[in-house]
C-alpha cells in the first residue's frame, strides 16, 4: 500500500514554522516556492515543502543572511568560499576593487537584514499591543 505524503494548509505549516502567514506567502514568492492548489486555489504544503521553509528559516534567523543572501546560498548548494589575502601574492588595483565592493555588498546585506529584523519586531510589538 502506498503511503499518502502528509499534507498542511498554510495555517498549520505557518504554525510548525512558528511564523506568521503572512511571511510563509511572503517567502514563496520570494523564494519561487511552487505550491499545489486546490480548486478553489487554497495553498497545500508537504514535508519536502515544510523542510525547504525551514531551511530559509535557518538561513535568514540563525544564520543572518539577508534574503539575496540566502537565494544564493540555496542556488549554490555548497558553503560559500571566502577570498583571503596572502600578503606574498602581488594585489592589483583591481584585486582591491573587487575585495572593496565584496565587503561593501557584505555591509549592504547587513543592512538588509537589520532592517528585516526591525520590520518584525514592529510586527510584533504591534500584535503584543492589540493583546492589551
Amino acid at each position: 500500500m502506498k503511503m499518502q505524503k502528509r499534507k498542511f494548509r498554510i495555517g498549520e505549516l505557518a504554525k510548525k514554522l512558528e511564523l506568521e502567514r503572512f511571511v510563509v506567502r511572503f517567502w514563496e514568492k520570494e523564494f519561487s516556492i511552487k505550491t499545489k492548489r486546490s480548486q478553489g486555489s487554497q495553498r497545500f504544503y508537504d514535508e519536502n515543502d515544510l523542510k525547504k521553509f525551514e531551511h530559509i528559516k535557518r538561513l535568514l534567523y540563525e544564520e543572518g543572511f539577508t534574503i539575496v543572501g540566502a537565494k544564493k546560498k540555496i542556488k549554490e548548494k555548497a558553503p560559500a568560499k571566502t577570498e583571503s589575502i596572502i600578503a606574498s601574492h602581488k594585489t592589483t588595483m583591481e584585486d582591491s576593487a573587487k575585495i572593496q565592493t565584496s565587503s561593501a555588498s557584505a555591509d549592504n546585506e547587513k543592512i538588509e537584514h537589520l532592517s528585516q529584523q526591525i520590520i518584525d519586531l514592529k510586527n510584533k510589538l504591534r500584535k503584543l499591543r492589540e493583546m492589551l
